[in-house]
């Protein structure tokens, strides 16, 4: 996707206007950001996922004016008739390649930033109340009809005593109904609230992920005591020594030359830019929890000895790869080897064309590693 070409996936304005008007600034409406659009995955196979226990999914319902809520694996889920109640499953994008191809028209945001693609399917009246996100979210509807109501109130208090973040005072300011293929931003802290009109309602929410900068912070000082300690630096082994230790009456309080150690301790690191990226480039590209990857049974092709000259190179779709500058990092690993432009085209295009490119021996060597492990794939072209 061009950046400065218009698009209908935005309503006919470039991923470039998006980003400067509406981007964590203000909602977007899109009729028919996907014209003619059909759901990448069926009702019935959110169903089965949610019967797995290494999927998270939710079901909550109304009941006696009360709202409840039961995390999966689900073995019975509520018929269709049933009213009032909505199932979410998380991470659908790891599951379904159709959902994972879905997620590609979204990488005009850095991947950096991108989270997964939640899946709700609701009957007549199903929500899960008015409330509000700490991050940015694609609301679209895949099947059936969605009726939303969003405003910008100031007050986010929440209900007390409900299973769900609910929101006391919701005062929506617009209201729209999606059908497939419409779809709606929201950018944090937008109140909003969806019900579905009807049966066979199902909404895909892209979402973003933000960290905090408590998490920054903490992620910065762990990586910092982990390359300390990689780095095997004899100094930062060295035991505290009180030579010299007067006797003391209070036996209880802190010593001040120990305090002083634990200060002179942090002046060995190091924190500047190639902590940050080497903390943000492992922690981005680290997958989802609970994701294994399968390692190939029948792999019978050889990058190092042999360059294919009719296949494609493509990236699992829970790999995760990023790079800054010259650094390289693929599923919370960082890559010795410097972020060639092979490598560069990989982490951005996800995938090789063998015919029109080539590796040298120690990308060969890299590529074979990653094939072997179940991150990267070998497709013959016919």
């Amino acid at each position: 996707m061009q950046r400065d070409q218009p698009t209908p996936l935005l309503g006919g304005i470039s991923p470039a206007a998006f980003m400067q008007r509406y981007w964590q600034r203000k909602p977007l409406l899109i009729r028919q950001a996907f014209a003619n659009f059909a759901p990448p995955v069926k009702a019935a196979d959110i169903r089965k996922l949610a019967r797995r226990d290494d999927v998270e999914s939710r079901l909550i319902w109304r009941e006696d004016d009360a709202w409840h809520m039961e995390n999966g694996p689900f073995a019975r889920l509520p018929p269709a008739s049933q009213p009032e109640w909505t199932l979410l499953v998380q991470g659908v994008d790891l599951h379904a390649q159709a959902m994972a191809d879905l997620m590609q028209a979204f990488r005009f945001i850095p991947d950096a930033r991108l989270d997964d693609a939640m899946v709700s399917i609701a009957s007549d009246g199903g929500g899960v109340g008015p409330h509000f996100d700490s991050y940015d979210v694609f609301l679209l509807q895949a099947a059936g009809k969605r009726r939303w109501r969003i405003g910008r109130q100031k007050n986010l208090s929440l209900e007390p005593d409900v299973p769900l973040k609910i929101l006391s005072n919701f005062r929506p300011e617009e209201e729209f109904v999606l059908e497939p293929g419409d779809m709606l931003y929201l950018p944090p802290d937008v109140a909003h609230d969806g019900v579905a009109q009807g049966d066979g309602c199902m909404t895909i929410s892209i979402g973003f992920r933000a960290p905090s900068r408590g998490e920054f912070a903490r992620g910065m000082l762990e990586t910092a005591a982990d390359t300390l300690l990689d780095q095997n630096d004899e100094r930062m082994h060295r035991l505290y020594r009180d030579r010299g230790q007067p006797a003391v009456d209070a036996p209880a309080a802190i010593p001040d030359a120990m305090i002083e150690a634990a200060l002179k301790s942090l002046h060995k690191v190091a924190l500047d830019k190639a902590l940050a990226r080497r903390f943000l480039g492992m922690h981005l590209s680290e997958p989802k929890p609970g994701v294994v990857f399968d390692y190939p049974e029948n792999l019978d092709v050889d990058l190092i000895a042999q360059w294919p000259q009719a296949g494609i190179l493509h990236l699992d779709r829970r790999t995760r790869m990023l790079y800054c500058g010259k650094h390289v990092f693929i599923n919370g690993e960082p890559v010795a080897r410097r972020a060639s432009a092979l490598l560069r085209k990989l982490a951005n295009t996800r995938l090789l064309d063998c015919t029109q490119l080539r590796a040298k021996p120690e990308e060969r060597e890299l590529l074979q590693d990653w094939l072997e492990a179940g991150w990267l794939h070998f497709e013959q072209r016919p």
